[in-house]
């Protein structure tokens, strides 16, 4: 009889232990199950993947026949890449020069040249398809080369300009002069800086502010206030969302070290409200509006054109309700609502995307063309998130400082672009704007059908992606037909084309001319051919063999 004692002591404890393993299991289980599916819900994995994948290049044979084509229409894109390679050497040729002397000295150039294309096809791409870093000037809606071609911006300055080159021009100059007096007296305020932050609380709704120098300075501070007012570890991003390059929102590729109070979770996702309201470790949640366009995605690059995937998906009613959601679960949990308006503020509303989406948030960060084309980061938040001590412990405090924020001269250029953007007559830009922005895409995707291009066009009002309706390879090669056409993109290429608002009709008349006229002829030079047996999931099944390859070859 007692010699069963010991056994039922070990059952009771194995019993107990299990019981109290069951809630941390069951946690553990739903926040896997909130991630997204993808190696982008996947950060570690991700990781792990890239490191995995051999370089390996196609040569001068398989370049251009890559997805199987037959010999004809191989030589017919050969014939297409190198009459197109003469183009930019004879049309670009000082641009191109002076981009190659300074890549050799400037590691951001290295970058993004190398990675304008996916990498089996990129050296041949660089060596006679190289194109041009500088320009010398801008006017309008066009900036102009070092060899005097006049180009069509699409690029939008990354998002900094949201109104226009000669806006920003004007604010930069007047700015200037109001700065002079003071110069760059540092530590000090220029007295607008109180004009601005009255402004900036009204447009917010928010009741302080705190200035830094870029966009990421600026999330980096809302996450911290956030991590220190509510004593708990964790951030929630979703995946897909850019929220800058510093650790905690990048823990993906791209960042050396993996951070261990990050969770990156699936966007519009009913799993990722139920984690939110049962794990007590989370300080706040960022929302990045641009997701929208393209929820759980990465920011689109030409780079990733594996094949035709890429797809926009933006429902304005189904994100606002999502964010609804989102708040409500915030507010009863007492997480902190972050919205990173940096791309998007003052894009799609004077208001930015908490008027657009009709949701208020905690804390905002601003960026980009809030100080009227000058580098800057702004945190809007609520007055208890915004103290940097506790009373009650004045040694406890959460430090954030730099020696450029609120730079006088930043700091005028700012109140320039505020009181533009407080003036009535001013505002009226944004009357219609969606609608204005929805037509010109549908007509452009009109104009692509009726010419039979597998291209079409997606759009968040002014910022736009470019999809394609056929399986293709070669989809990434569209970025140099348009450029031919002389149609500026930033080097993420079809990815992303941003406009500015003083864009008219006549205008875009003629960018959707030239997008037409470069599909065109990307057709005519053969990219786009295809037999039924090339798939989307083909393709990538020939992508992987062919890593399969490399890796057991070498």
């Amino acid at each position: 009889m007692d010699s069963s004692l010991p056994i039922l002591s070990f059952a009771g404890a194995a019993v107990m232990a299990t019981a109290a393993a069951y809630p941390k299991l069951r946690a553990r289980l739903a926040l896997s199950r909130a991630k997204h599916g993808s190696l982008t819900g996947h950060s570690k994995m991700s990781r792990r993947v890239a490191r995995l994948i051999p370089f390996y290049e196609f040569d001068i044979n398989d370049f251009f026949r890559s997805d199987g084509a037959p010999a004809e229409v191989a030589t017919q894109r050969q014939d297409g890449f190198f009459r197109l390679a003469q183009l930019y050497r004879d049309r670009f040729a000082r641009s191109r020069e002076m981009t190659l002397q300074a890549s050799e000295k400037i590691s951001d150039l290295q970058f993004t040249e190398a990675y304008r294309v996916p990498f089996q096809y990129s050296r041949l791409v660089r060596e006679h398809l190289g194109t041009g870093a500088f320009v010398q000037s801008s006017a309008g809606v066009t900036v102009t080369d070092l060899d005097g071609n006049i180009f069509h911006d699409l690029t939008g300055s990354y998002g900094v300009n949201i109104f226009g080159n000669d806006f920003y021009k004007e604010c930069i100059a007047k700015a200037e002069a109001r700065a002079h007096a003071l110069g760059p007296v540092l530590g000090p305020y220029h007295p607008v800086v109180a004009d601005n932050v009255t402004r900036l609380c009204g447009i917010s709704g928010l009741d302080e502010v705190s200035f830094h120098m870029s966009g990421t300075e600026a999330v980096m501070q809302a996450v911290r206030l956030a991590r220190y007012h509510t004593r708990r570890s964790h951030l929630v991003r979703f995946a897909g969302a850019y929220h800058g390059w510093w650790g905690d929102v990048q823990p993906g590729v791209g960042n050396p070290v993996s951070p261990h109070e990050t969770y990156t979770l699936a966007d519009m996702s009913e799993r990722t409200l139920r984690v939110l309201k049962t794990r007590r470790d989370i300080a706040c949640v960022l929302v990045n509006p641009l997701q929208a366009l393209h929820p759980n995605a990465n920011a689109p690059a030409d780079s990733a054109l594996v094949d035709s995937s890429r797809s926009p998906h933006f429902d304005r009613a189904a994100y606002s309700a999502w964010l609804q959601a989102l708040r409500q679960v915030c507010t009863e949990r007492n997480i902190v609502l972050i919205f990173d308006e940096v791309f998007v503020g003052f894009r799609l509303a004077a208001g930015g995307a908490q008027e657009y989406f009709g949701v208020r948030a905690d804390m905002v960060t601003y960026g980009k063309s809030l100080a009227g084309g000058l580098p800057v980061g702004v945190v809007c938040g609520r007055k208890d998130l915004m103290r940097r001590f506790r009373e009650d412990h004045p040694v406890d405090v959460c430090f954030a400082r730099g020696t450029f924020n609120s730079h006088p001269y930043v700091m005028t250029a700012m109140d320039e672009f505020l009181t533009r953007l407080g003036d009535p007559a001013f505002r009226s830009i944004y009357s219609g704007l969606d609608a204005i922005w929805d037509e010109r895409a549908r007509r452009l995707n009109q104009m692509l059908a009726e010419h039979d291009l597998p291209v079409r066009v997606g759009n968040l009002s002014s910022i736009w992606m470019v999809h394609y309706t056929e399986p293709s390879r070669y989809n990434w090669m569209f970025q140099y037909y348009l450029r031919a056409e002389q149609l500026a993109l930033s080097w993420v290429g079809t990815g992303r084309l941003i406009f500015s608002l003083n864009y008219t009709d006549a205008d875009f008349a003629e960018v959707a001319q030239r997008f037409v006229a470069a599909a065109e002829k990307m057709k005519q030079d053969g990219w786009w051919w295809r037999d039924a047996s090339l798939t989307n999931k083909n393709i990538r099944r020939q992508v992987l063999k062919e890593i399969i390859r490399r890796v057991f070859s070498r």
